[in-house]
């Protein structure tokens, strides 16, 4: 077996959508016939464990065999305990999803040494975006990346240096507005900039909808639609937006599904 792709999702501002999007990703490459493991590195809020915990209970109640990912909380807060997780869980996987914890943390830091594929969502505001690039008061012109992004250069410098592989990064907008607006056009032309300076990719990510959080408590995604009863156009919307999110991260073998009616695939 080869080694999995390691996802890791990240960014030390919390409240950016980092757990749901992992849960949505995890859940989504499973379906498409992936082998997945999910480590959730916030032992205190555990929000990535809570949700796949939520679906098996639904799986185990409906007697469904819904796509699942192989999941574990890794609640000592050592960089050893890091990697006894990914030793136990990474073995036979096709991708390993790891969800970081919204603050300064070297075990966060020690997980995006080991991405090959670095996620990090943010809210389509200037106070996010701060947190990779600073910008002018008057102009909104980018005036120097931010000290986030000067870790994930230095890191993504070791990790070649170690292993000779770049890292892909992707910056992932949530809760883009739905209606133009001056400030949608100022935040997309900064990190434009920011992409050119500093080495990302910019990708649309899941957008401010109820039905994400409603899902939760069932542990549930947009790809569950026999079990969501009644699908609304707001339903087949997000879904669309889950799809392009998956599709944009561009992960090994996530196109298998590109061309059919799988369940990234189908629009509903």
């Amino acid at each position: 077996m080869g080694q999995p792709h390691f996802v890791v999702f990240a960014n030390e501002k919390g409240g950016t959508g980092k757990s749901t999007t992992a849960v949505h990703t995890a859940v989504a490459l499973a379906a498409t016939g992936h082998k997945v493991a999910a480590l959730d590195l916030d032992h205190r809020q555990r929000t990535l464990t809570r949700y796949l915990e939520n679906r098996d209970a639904t799986i185990a109640r409906l007697g469904k065999d819904l796509p699942q990912a192989t999941y574990r909380v890794v609640d000592a807060q050592t960089v050893d305990a890091l990697h006894d997780a990914i030793r136990e869980t990474a073995p036979g996987m096709d991708v390993v999803i790891i969800d970081t914890p919204g603050r300064d943390d070297e075990v966060a830091k020690a997980a995006i040494l080991m991405a090959d594929t670095l996620v990090t969502p943010m809210n389509d505001s200037f106070v996010d975006l701060d947190l990779i690039g600073q910008v002018d008061p008057d102009t909104f012109k980018v005036t120097r990346p931010s000290f986030y992004s000067e870790l994930i250069w230095q890191s993504r410098q070791m990790r070649a240096k170690q292993t000779g592989k770049s890292v892909d990064w992707v910056v992932l907008r949530n809760r883009l507005q739905h209606i133009d607006s001056h400030n949608l056009r100022r935040v997309g032309a900064a990190l434009d900039e920011l992409a050119r300076r500093v080495g990302f990719r910019v990708i649309p990510g899941l957008g401010e909808r109820v039905i994400y959080r409603e899902l939760f408590p069932k542990g549930l995604t947009l790809l569950d639609f026999e079990q969501l009863g009644e699908v609304g156009l707001g339903h087949i919307a997000a879904r669309q937006e889950l799809r392009e999110m998956v599709a944009g991260l561009g992960l090994p073998g996530s196109e298998r599904n590109a061309n059919d009616e799988g369940p990234i695939a189908a629009a509903g």
